[in-house]
């Protein structure tokens, strides 16, 4: 549109260019400009700083010390979170398990139970896979027994399993049974003839599917049969804890340890000594007891000594074969 008028209209309709005209349009169209902000750019740039500044100026902030904890309370009744934890002797605490059991009027054939907290690294980023294991403890003290399934097909051997206690013992027509939810057992032992045939149930049993690393596949059916049946069962939960029974409280206090360090040295089976100990750290306690804190003097498998006693021996008999040919 040509022409004064043709401009006045363009600026009727489009006041921002600027106009006199319609000048209530103009507010209405026209929007404020937005407010300055000086410290925009600052404030972006103090949230762009590196990661390390915001570290140190947490770090600069005043923080209420912690106070440090005392080594010996001198009284019996004390705030536990003002002092180091105790540790005691393993006869020690066996004895006081027996002490509290008889101040607190609870039952004597109440369960000993054991907390074993466990360093499972290795070197760099490898660890120590969570493991399970099956322990036969030289006192027994569970009144119930396991229920084992053996695997063969030959009459003789099966025959050797059922007098050796196992519960079910049969060949591949167990398998549907199996799979079925029919028969279940607490463990499963198999000769290495009738492995091929067993493919099936290696999903359905999953970790107790029978395996050389755990004992359960071999020729010696007795033994593995009394392991399963009569053995203790533990596993690492939570990455790297142990907790399982050992004994019962009223047992003699002898037992009680034996089984502990039965146990103790078949946990450290499962990591070469060259990496240190296993165990880092072990509580002991009854089914209504507090835990108590053992001292790992004496229970640990000593290993490590004995091969630096190699060592030595070996460093000591080149230093005499080098003595004697300097001689000759």
């Amino acid at each position: 549109m040509a022409g004064p008028a043709g401009r006045g209209l363009c600026r009727a309709l489009n006041p921002c260019r600027g106009s006199s005209v319609f000048p209530g349009l103009l507010l209405r169209l026209c929007p404020a400009p937005p407010p300055s902000r000086p410290f925009a750019a600052v404030a972006k740039t103090a949230k762009k700083g590196p990661q390390k500044t915001r570290q140190e100026d947490t770090k600069k902030k005043a923080r209420p010390g912690r106070r440090p904890l005392l080594n010996k309370p001198v009284d019996d009744v004390y705030l536990t979170w003002l002092y180091k934890r105790p540790s005691y002797d393993v006869e020690q605490a066996v004895a006081m398990l027996k002490k509290f059991q008889v101040l607190d009027f609870t039952h004597p054939r109440q369960y000993v139970y054991i907390n074993v907290f466990l360093d499972m690294a290795l070197e760099k980023k490898k660890k120590v896979d969570p493991f399970s294991s099956t322990v036969l403890l030289p006192h027994r003290f569970a009144d119930e027994t396991n229920k084992v399934l053996v695997f063969t097909e030959n009459e003789q051997e099966a025959e050797i399993a059922r007098e050796n206690g196992a519960a079910i013992v049969g060949g591949v027509e167990l398998i549907k049974w199996i799979l079925d939810d029919e028969i279940q057992a607490d463990f499963y032992v198999a000769v290495p003839a009738i492995m091929p045939k067993l493919i099936p149930l290696r999903n359905k049993l999953k970790r107790k599917y029978p395996n050389t690393r755990r004992n359960s596949l071999g020729h010696d059916i007795p033994k593995m049969v009394q392991l399963f049946r009569d053995g203790l069962e533990y596993m690492v939960e939570d990455e790297r804890v142990i907790k399982t029974r050992i004994a019962r409280l009223d047992m003699p206090t002898e037992q009680i340890i034996a089984n502990l360090k039965t146990v103790i040295q078949d946990i450290c089976t499962f990591k070469p000594p060259t990496y240190g100990p296993l165990v880092q750290k072990l509580v002991i306690r009854s089914s209504t007891s507090e835990g108590l804190l053992l001292k790992l003097d004496g229970l640990l498998p000593q290993v490590e000594k004995v091969e630096e006693e190699k060592n030595a021996d070996e460093d000591d008999d080149e230093e005499k074969h080098a003595q004697e040919s300097v001689s000759t």
